[in-house]
Protein backbone atom coordinates (compact mmCIF):
# COMPACT_ATOMS: atom_id res chain seq x y z
CA UNK A 1 0.00 0.00 0.00
CA UNK A 2 0.96 3.63 -1.15
CA UNK A 3 0.26 6.87 0.68
CA UNK A 4 -0.69 10.12 -0.96
CA UNK A 5 -0.75 13.55 1.07
CA UNK A 6 -0.32 17.01 1.25
CA UNK A 7 -0.48 16.94 4.74
CA UNK A 8 1.72 15.80 7.52
CA UNK A 9 1.63 17.64 10.70
CA UNK A 10 0.25 20.87 9.80
CA UNK A 11 -1.65 22.87 12.83
CA UNK A 12 0.06 20.92 15.74
CA UNK A 13 -1.35 17.52 14.48
CA UNK A 14 0.77 14.55 14.96
CA UNK A 15 2.85 12.84 11.61
CA UNK A 16 1.45 9.81 11.95
CA UNK A 17 3.31 8.36 9.18
CA UNK A 18 5.65 5.57 10.28
CA UNK A 19 9.42 4.13 9.12
CA UNK A 20 8.67 2.06 6.28
CA UNK A 21 5.92 3.51 4.81
CA UNK A 22 6.26 4.37 0.98
CA UNK A 23 4.49 7.97 0.91
CA UNK A 24 4.49 10.23 -1.53
CA UNK A 25 4.04 14.05 -1.45
CA UNK A 26 1.48 16.11 -3.07
CA UNK A 27 2.43 20.08 -2.41
CA UNK A 28 2.90 19.46 1.37
CA UNK A 29 0.75 22.68 2.85
CA UNK A 30 2.05 22.25 6.56
CA UNK A 31 4.47 25.62 6.69
CA UNK A 32 1.56 27.29 4.90
CA UNK A 33 -0.89 26.93 8.55
CA UNK A 34 -1.56 28.24 11.49
CA UNK A 35 0.59 26.73 14.18
CA UNK A 36 -2.67 25.51 16.23
CA UNK A 37 -6.55 25.01 15.54
CA UNK A 38 -9.07 28.21 15.13
CA UNK A 39 -11.96 29.24 13.03
CA UNK A 40 -9.43 31.21 11.22
CA UNK A 41 -7.35 28.27 10.33
CA UNK A 42 -9.39 26.37 9.48
CA UNK A 43 -10.74 28.65 6.81
CA UNK A 44 -7.35 29.46 5.53
CA UNK A 45 -6.61 25.89 5.27
CA UNK A 46 -9.97 25.54 3.39
CA UNK A 47 -8.35 28.40 0.83
CA UNK A 48 -5.04 27.29 0.68
CA UNK A 49 -6.53 24.00 -0.70
CA UNK A 50 -9.00 25.31 -3.12
CA UNK A 51 -6.06 27.36 -4.51
CA UNK A 52 -3.74 24.33 -5.13
CA UNK A 53 -6.50 22.25 -6.45
CA UNK A 54 -5.73 22.11 -10.04
CA UNK A 55 -1.86 21.99 -9.43
CA UNK A 56 -2.25 19.19 -6.93
CA UNK A 57 -4.74 17.40 -9.14
CA UNK A 58 -1.46 17.48 -12.00
CA UNK A 59 1.16 16.17 -9.10
CA UNK A 60 -1.28 13.13 -8.38
CA UNK A 61 -1.70 12.35 -11.73
CA UNK A 62 2.30 11.75 -12.20
CA UNK A 63 2.33 10.42 -9.14
CA UNK A 64 -0.38 7.40 -9.52
CA UNK A 65 0.28 7.06 -13.21
CA UNK A 66 3.61 4.97 -11.86
CA UNK A 67 0.83 2.98 -10.70
CA UNK A 68 -1.00 1.25 -13.15
CA UNK A 69 -2.95 -1.24 -11.49
CA UNK A 70 -4.03 0.60 -8.99
CA UNK A 71 -7.03 1.28 -6.88
CA UNK A 72 -7.24 4.99 -5.53
CA UNK A 73 -9.20 4.93 -2.06
CA UNK A 74 -9.73 8.48 -1.60
CA UNK A 75 -10.79 10.46 1.51
CA UNK A 76 -12.27 12.66 2.84
CA UNK A 77 -14.00 14.49 0.16
CA UNK A 78 -10.50 16.93 -1.16
CA UNK A 79 -8.65 13.81 -2.04
CA UNK A 80 -12.18 12.85 -4.21
CA UNK A 81 -12.36 16.14 -5.74
CA UNK A 82 -8.76 15.87 -6.57
CA UNK A 83 -9.17 12.13 -8.18
CA UNK A 84 -11.79 13.31 -10.36
CA UNK A 85 -10.44 16.82 -11.48
CA UNK A 86 -7.44 14.08 -12.29
CA UNK A 87 -9.26 11.61 -13.87
CA UNK A 88 -8.54 9.07 -12.17
CA UNK A 89 -11.16 6.50 -10.80
CA UNK A 90 -11.53 6.35 -7.00
CA UNK A 91 -13.49 4.75 -4.60
CA UNK A 92 -14.52 7.34 -2.13
CA UNK A 93 -15.06 7.38 1.68
CA UNK A 94 -16.14 11.20 3.15
CA UNK A 95 -15.98 12.19 6.68
CA UNK A 96 -19.65 12.57 8.52
CA UNK A 97 -20.00 16.39 8.62
CA UNK A 98 -18.85 16.62 4.96
CA UNK A 99 -22.55 14.88 4.16
CA UNK A 100 -24.40 15.78 7.07
CA UNK A 101 -23.97 19.46 7.64
CA UNK A 102 -22.00 20.72 5.06
CA UNK A 103 -24.72 20.73 2.51
CA UNK A 104 -27.31 22.79 4.10
CA UNK A 105 -24.73 25.39 4.48
CA UNK A 106 -24.09 26.22 0.77
CA UNK A 107 -25.76 25.15 -2.58
CA UNK A 108 -22.34 25.72 -4.15
CA UNK A 109 -20.70 22.74 -1.93
CA UNK A 110 -23.81 20.85 -2.61
CA UNK A 111 -23.29 20.54 -6.34
CA UNK A 112 -19.91 19.76 -6.06
CA UNK A 113 -20.39 17.12 -3.50
CA UNK A 114 -23.38 15.94 -5.64
CA UNK A 115 -20.49 15.55 -8.53
CA UNK A 116 -17.87 14.08 -6.66
CA UNK A 117 -19.73 11.47 -4.79
CA UNK A 118 -21.59 10.56 -8.38
CA UNK A 119 -18.20 10.23 -10.30
CA UNK A 120 -16.86 7.84 -7.72
CA UNK A 121 -16.72 4.21 -8.48
CA UNK A 122 -18.11 3.19 -5.29
CA UNK A 123 -18.29 5.03 -1.92
CA UNK A 124 -17.87 3.62 1.48
CA UNK A 125 -19.32 5.15 4.94
CA UNK A 126 -19.86 4.57 8.13
CA UNK A 127 -23.11 4.69 9.40
CA UNK A 128 -26.74 3.99 7.89
CA UNK A 129 -27.44 8.42 8.43
CA UNK A 130 -24.24 8.69 6.00
CA UNK A 131 -26.00 6.41 3.56
CA UNK A 132 -29.45 8.05 3.65
CA UNK A 133 -27.61 11.36 3.21
CA UNK A 134 -25.62 10.26 0.41
CA UNK A 135 -28.74 8.92 -1.33
CA UNK A 136 -30.48 11.97 -0.67
CA UNK A 137 -27.87 14.55 -1.93
CA UNK A 138 -26.62 12.31 -5.13
CA UNK A 139 -28.97 9.47 -5.47
CA UNK A 140 -26.40 7.12 -4.74
CA UNK A 141 -25.86 3.52 -3.36
CA UNK A 142 -22.62 3.62 -0.62
CA UNK A 143 -21.85 0.80 1.09
CA UNK A 144 -21.51 0.85 5.17
CA UNK A 145 -18.68 -0.61 6.68
CA UNK A 146 -17.62 0.20 10.02
CA UNK A 147 -13.84 1.76 10.16
CA UNK A 148 -13.31 -0.30 13.21
CA UNK A 149 -10.93 0.25 16.20
CA UNK A 150 -7.98 -1.28 17.60
CA UNK A 151 -9.55 -3.65 20.07
CA UNK A 152 -6.12 -5.61 20.42
CA UNK A 153 -4.53 -2.52 21.95
CA UNK A 154 -7.67 -1.54 23.81
CA UNK A 155 -7.58 -5.00 25.84
CA UNK A 156 -4.62 -4.47 26.90
CA UNK A 157 -5.41 -1.76 28.90
CA UNK A 158 -8.40 -2.77 30.75
CA UNK A 159 -7.37 -3.68 34.27
CA UNK A 160 -9.94 -3.51 37.12
CA UNK A 161 -8.90 -0.10 37.67
CA UNK A 162 -11.46 1.85 40.10
CA UNK A 163 -13.45 4.11 37.61
CA UNK A 164 -14.06 7.63 38.98
CA UNK A 165 -13.36 9.88 35.81
CA UNK A 166 -16.04 11.31 33.97
CA UNK A 167 -14.93 12.30 31.03
CA UNK A 168 -15.36 14.36 27.80
CA UNK A 169 -13.90 13.20 24.65
CA UNK A 170 -14.52 14.93 21.63
CA UNK A 171 -13.61 17.75 19.61
CA UNK A 172 -13.23 21.17 21.40
CA UNK A 173 -15.52 23.31 19.37
CA UNK A 174 -19.26 24.14 19.66
CA UNK A 175 -20.63 21.34 17.01
CA UNK A 176 -19.60 18.78 19.98
CA UNK A 177 -21.29 20.63 22.80
CA UNK A 178 -18.56 21.14 25.34
CA UNK A 179 -19.88 24.05 26.67
CA UNK A 180 -22.87 22.81 27.73
CA UNK A 181 -21.51 19.91 29.59
CA UNK A 182 -19.29 22.57 30.92
CA UNK A 183 -22.59 24.61 31.88
CA UNK A 184 -25.01 21.72 33.33
CA UNK A 185 -22.31 20.14 35.49
CA UNK A 186 -21.91 23.81 37.22
CA UNK A 187 -25.27 24.40 37.82
CA UNK A 188 -26.24 20.81 38.96
CA UNK A 189 -23.29 18.63 39.57
CA UNK A 190 -20.44 21.02 41.25
CA UNK A 191 -18.61 18.40 42.75
CA UNK A 192 -18.13 16.04 39.85
CA UNK A 193 -14.67 16.56 37.90
CA UNK A 194 -14.32 16.66 34.20
CA UNK A 195 -11.50 15.35 32.10
CA UNK A 196 -10.91 16.64 28.70
CA UNK A 197 -9.98 15.16 26.28
CA UNK A 198 -10.12 15.85 22.81
CA UNK A 199 -8.13 15.11 18.90
CA UNK A 200 -8.44 19.01 18.03
CA UNK A 201 -9.41 21.90 19.36
CA UNK A 202 -11.01 25.94 18.14
CA UNK A 203 -8.63 28.21 19.91
CA UNK A 204 -11.06 30.57 20.46
CA UNK A 205 -13.77 28.38 21.68
CA UNK A 206 -11.50 26.72 24.06
CA UNK A 207 -9.97 29.80 25.13
CA UNK A 208 -13.95 31.46 25.88
CA UNK A 209 -14.68 28.37 27.91
CA UNK A 210 -11.46 27.60 30.75
CA UNK A 211 -12.55 30.26 32.82
CA UNK A 212 -15.96 28.21 33.63
CA UNK A 213 -13.57 24.71 34.54
CA UNK A 214 -13.65 24.38 37.74
CA UNK A 215 -10.70 23.95 39.58
CA UNK A 216 -10.13 20.37 40.06
CA UNK A 217 -10.83 19.54 36.19
CA UNK A 218 -8.02 18.10 34.04
CA UNK A 219 -7.55 19.54 30.84
CA UNK A 220 -5.60 16.79 28.98
CA UNK A 221 -6.05 17.47 25.72
CA UNK A 222 -4.90 15.67 22.60
CA UNK A 223 -3.28 12.22 23.98
CA UNK A 224 -1.89 9.27 21.96
CA UNK A 225 -3.88 5.98 21.68
CA UNK A 226 -1.67 4.63 24.32
CA UNK A 227 -2.62 7.30 26.86
CA UNK A 228 -6.39 7.61 25.54
CA UNK A 229 -6.73 4.00 26.00
CA UNK A 230 -5.05 4.22 29.40
CA UNK A 231 -7.40 7.11 30.69
CA UNK A 232 -11.02 5.19 29.32
CA UNK A 233 -9.87 2.01 31.43
CA UNK A 234 -9.92 4.41 34.23
CA UNK A 235 -13.15 6.09 33.19
CA UNK A 236 -16.45 5.78 35.04
CA UNK A 237 -18.73 7.83 32.17
CA UNK A 238 -17.58 9.47 28.84
CA UNK A 239 -19.75 11.99 27.54
CA UNK A 240 -20.22 12.86 23.93
CA UNK A 241 -23.48 14.96 22.78
CA UNK A 242 -22.72 16.43 19.43
CA UNK A 243 -25.39 18.28 17.32
CA UNK A 244 -24.66 15.77 14.42
CA UNK A 245 -22.99 12.40 14.75
CA UNK A 246 -22.40 9.39 12.15
CA UNK A 247 -20.65 6.80 13.85
CA UNK A 248 -18.45 7.86 16.64
CA UNK A 249 -15.07 5.99 17.15
CA UNK A 250 -14.46 7.32 20.19
CA UNK A 251 -17.35 6.22 21.94
CA UNK A 252 -17.30 3.07 20.32
CA UNK A 253 -13.27 3.02 22.24
CA UNK A 254 -14.66 4.05 25.43
CA UNK A 255 -17.08 0.89 25.43
CA UNK A 256 -14.81 -1.66 24.36
CA UNK A 257 -12.65 0.08 27.33
CA UNK A 258 -15.06 -0.82 29.87
CA UNK A 259 -16.66 2.78 30.55
CA UNK A 260 -20.28 3.99 30.26
CA UNK A 261 -21.07 6.34 28.10
CA UNK A 262 -23.48 9.23 27.74
CA UNK A 263 -25.00 10.59 24.40
CA UNK A 264 -27.64 11.93 22.64
CA UNK A 265 -29.72 10.21 20.59
CA UNK A 266 -28.57 9.04 17.04
CA UNK A 267 -29.59 6.03 15.06
CA UNK A 268 -26.36 4.93 15.17
CA UNK A 269 -27.25 3.60 18.44
CA UNK A 270 -30.16 1.34 17.16
CA UNK A 271 -27.17 -1.06 15.16
CA UNK A 272 -25.34 -1.38 18.23
CA UNK A 273 -25.36 -5.01 19.81
CA UNK A 274 -26.65 -5.92 23.35
CA UNK A 275 -23.79 -6.06 24.71
CA UNK A 276 -22.63 -2.76 23.60
CA UNK A 277 -25.97 -0.89 23.89
CA UNK A 278 -26.56 -1.86 27.75
CA UNK A 279 -23.75 0.44 27.97
CA UNK A 280 -25.16 3.30 26.86
CA UNK A 281 -26.91 6.12 28.76
CA UNK A 282 -28.96 7.96 26.32
CA UNK A 283 -29.51 11.86 27.13
CA UNK A 284 -32.56 14.45 27.38
CA UNK A 285 -30.42 17.44 27.43
CA UNK A 286 -34.28 19.46 28.26
CA UNK A 287 -33.32 17.35 31.63
CA UNK A 288 -31.14 19.43 34.10
CA UNK A 289 -30.63 16.45 35.56
CA UNK A 290 -29.20 14.83 32.87
CA UNK A 291 -25.65 14.39 34.33
CA UNK A 292 -26.33 13.42 37.51
CA UNK A 293 -28.46 10.62 36.12
CA UNK A 294 -25.85 9.25 33.82
CA UNK A 295 -23.24 9.15 36.16
CA UNK A 296 -25.56 7.31 38.61
CA UNK A 297 -26.39 4.70 35.51
CA UNK A 298 -22.55 4.65 35.02
CA UNK A 299 -22.00 3.63 38.54
CA UNK A 300 -24.09 0.47 38.28
CA UNK A 301 -22.89 -0.41 34.88
CA UNK A 302 -19.40 -0.76 35.15
CA UNK A 303 -19.71 -3.04 38.14
CA UNK A 304 -19.98 -5.63 35.20
CA UNK A 305 -16.79 -6.12 33.27
CA UNK A 306 -17.82 -5.45 29.60
CA UNK A 307 -17.42 -8.75 27.63
CA UNK A 308 -17.76 -8.36 23.66
CA UNK A 309 -19.57 -10.79 22.01
CA UNK A 310 -18.96 -12.10 18.37
CA UNK A 311 -21.25 -9.62 16.87
CA UNK A 312 -19.49 -6.80 18.46
CA UNK A 313 -16.31 -7.83 17.09
CA UNK A 314 -17.26 -8.61 13.59
CA UNK A 315 -18.79 -5.18 13.62
CA UNK A 316 -15.74 -2.89 15.39
CA UNK A 317 -12.42 -4.53 15.15
CA UNK A 318 -10.52 -2.80 12.26
CA UNK A 319 -8.62 -5.67 11.41
CA UNK A 320 -11.94 -7.60 10.73
CA UNK A 321 -13.90 -4.29 8.98
CA UNK A 322 -10.50 -3.62 6.94
CA UNK A 323 -10.48 -7.20 5.99
CA UNK A 324 -14.06 -7.14 4.17
CA UNK A 325 -13.39 -3.83 2.73
CA UNK A 326 -10.27 -4.76 1.01
CA UNK A 327 -12.63 -7.88 0.24
CA UNK A 328 -14.97 -6.22 -1.84
CA UNK A 329 -13.28 -3.34 -3.20
CA UNK A 330 -9.92 -3.59 -3.63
Amino acid sequence: MIFVTDLFGGEGYVDLSRPGDEIHSLIVIDKLLFAGQSRYSNLWRNCVKLLLLPVQAVKLRRILDKFPNRVVHAHPMYYMALCLMAGIKYVGTPQGDEILIRPGRSRLYKYFCRRVLQEASAVIVDSLQMKNGIEAIAGVNAHVFQNGINVDDIFQYRMPNKRERVVSIRGMEDLYRISEIVEIRNATAASTPLTFIYPFADATYLSELRPHFGPQDNDLGRLQKHEMYRLLSESLLVISIPRSDSSPRSVYESIFAGACVAVTYNTWIDALPPCMRSRVFVVDLADSGWLSHAVGFAKRIVEMPFLASEQALELYDENRSIGKVVEKFY
